[in-house]
């Protein structure tokens, strides 16, 4: 069965062609909002009340085609949401406790086992390392820019949208998305250089 089959299913209240959708989507729903977030664990929050929202609202999406753009949309929100919500956090809670209270891990879990000999173990941890040398920079050029800018980065880069549909999401005319995103790649590129 193919994605738009899938969503016309789901907007019947077909709960298994809903799962099927996550299932397409999950991976980049996810990549988009560590990158907006920084946190393995906010990231996971933002999804899960997206996901949620998403079940609920579906019946109302218009057209099919506009699933991405529209899932997007959700999934931004439930960021700005959190990100809105932490920001109200610190500034209420004394920043000592705030900064106790935050274990959260951005490089996920790094293990050595499971190789079969020393040298797979060494290449394994070099990959590894490497990887999250690159997640860091990433993250650090990501960082570099504005809100808005790293927002319609992860748009168009994780979450695959065209101009088009990021400027329904921004409220931008898609021209200055496709500027502002050339701008921003050009920034970033520094950063890989």
């Amino acid at each position: 069965m193919n994605e738009l089959a899938w969503i016309q299913k789901a907007k019947d209240g077909d709960r298994k062609a809903f799962c099927d959708l996550y299932d397409l989507y999950k991976d980049r729903l996810y990549r988009y909002a560590f990158y907006r977030l920084r946190s393995e664990t906010d990231a996971e929050d933002a999804v899960s009340e997206c996901v949620l929202s998403a079940w609920k609202q579906i019946g109302n999406l218009r057209e099919p085609q506009a699933f991405p753009a529209w899932i997007f949309r959700i999934l931004a929100a439930s960021c700005s949401k959190l990100i809105k919500t932490q920001m109200d956090q610190k500034n209420t809670i004394p920043l000592d406790e705030y900064r106790n209270g935050e274990s959260r891990s951005t490089t996920g879990n790094i293990g050595a086992g499971g190789y079969a000999n020393e040298q797979d173990n060494a290449d394994g941890q070099r990959d590894i390392a490497a990887g999250v040398e690159t997640r860091l920079l990433l993250q650090e050029a990501l960082g570099s820019l504005s809100e808005e800018e790293r927002n319609m980065v992860l748009l168009s880069v994780v979450g695959g949208l065209k101009s088009n549909e990021i400027a329904e999401i921004t409220g931008l005319a898609a021209g200055s998305v496709r500027s502002s995103l050339s701008r921003s790649l050009k920034k970033m590129r520094g950063y890989f250089e």
